[in-house]
């Protein structure tokens, strides 16, 4: 059983154990309403597991061979959708929000189940919770070691195989412009806890495999300097930076209003985020890649940012192109139903 704690509460905990060199994990949702804060030796691995750039609490999984499986997708139907992009593009054109993240939960269906995908993933940041959810993300949201501070968000996500995929991604205008705001965003949250915050790249390509297709994904990384006493408020500056600019938009109270009645359900631990203190450093990464489940029903959730510039068809499918497993080297037995198009 763990217990979630309320805002203040985390806080506290956190710059408790901050002050004591403590190590801890922290699980924050997407509206800071039932954050986790555990001390590294208190962290049942029966309950959660964690991997986040190689600092684990068990990663061997006893069955290091993964069978055939299958994997499939229902997502809602474009017709469902563009209602929901369409209230999105109305605020954003009224000058109620610059970006907004719209995210839509898509039922999956697969014989693996959480625990198992925990262990065979491939990710930055994996995290396990017991009848909760797996998450396996690629985004960092903030690192720090000493005192440097940075953020790396990522905005921009084409299948790597189309023609020209790099050119493509990099060249087009709404990306680049969804891109800067995020950007812009990210080095302003920055400056409220940081000093001399910098652009340090600006829109390099990573590379994502999973079990469908390569992505390039796009993102940019934006440093500072942390006082020299950052450890002892870990709690304070922290929950200054949320909800992570890259999966809310900006600006970040009206476009909270946008998203709450856009989308119609609730994110919950998805894209919140996740992180450990060692004693000395500090990682963290965005809940994203987030699979929950729901009684018998996993749900895969995703989503992407929207501009006035945007285009339904296109957010629609990289909505889809999102919901994968990082697995590769696997036979992968995909359902008829299933959704395969390409970004265009």
């Amino acid at each position: 059983m763990i217990n979630t704690l309320s805002t203040l509460e985390a806080i506290e905990k956190m710059n408790q154990l901050g002050r004591e060199r403590t190590p801890f994990l922290f699980i924050i949702d997407f509206l800071a309403q039932r954050p986790v804060v555990l001390p590294l030796s208190q962290i049942d691995p029966k309950v959660i597991l964690f991997d986040f750039n190689g600092v684990h609490n068990g990663t061997t999984h006893p069955t290091p061979h993964l069978s055939p499986f299958t994997f499939s997708k229902s997502p809602l139907s474009l017709e469902d959708y563009t209602p929901k992009f369409e209230l999105v593009v109305e605020h954003l054109k009224r000058g109620d929000s610059f970006l907004t993240n719209l995210s839509i939960p898509t039922p999956i269906h697969t014989e693996l189940d959480l625990k198992t995908i925990f262990y065979h993933s491939k990710a930055k940041y994996r995290l396990w919770w017991q009848q909760q959810f797996v998450c396996f993300s690629p985004e960092i949201f903030v690192q720090i070691r000493g005192n440097r501070i940075a953020s790396f968000p990522m905005k921009g996500t084409i299948d790597a195989q189309l023609p020209n995929a790099e050119e493509r991604i990099l060249s087009d205008k709404k990306e680049a412009a969804e891109h800067a705001t995020i950007v812009d965003l990210i080095r302003n949250d920055l400056s409220m806890i940081a000093q001399k915050v910098w652009v340090e790249r600006y829109r390099y390509l990573d590379t994502l495999n999973t079990n469908q297709k390569s992505l390039l994904q796009v993102s940019s990384e934006i440093a500072g300097l942390m006082p020299s006493n950052w450890r002892d408020f870990i709690g304070n500056w922290l929950f200054r930076l949320l909800p992570a600019g890259s999966i809310s938009g900006a600006p970040k109270p009206s476009t909270l209003d946008i998203i709450r009645r856009a989308e119609g359900y609730e994110r919950g631990y998805y894209t919140g985020i996740t992180g450990v203190f060692d004693g000395e450093n500090f990682d963290s990464g965005v809940l994203i890649r987030f699979i929950e489940q729901s009684g018998e029903q996993l749900i895969f959730k995703s989503g992407g940012g929207i501009t006035a510039r945007s285009q339904v068809h296109i957010e629609y499918q990289e909505m889809i192109d999102k919901i994968y497993l990082p697995i590769s080297n696997a036979t992968i037995h995909r359902n008829s139903s299933t959704l395969q198009r390409e970004v265009v």
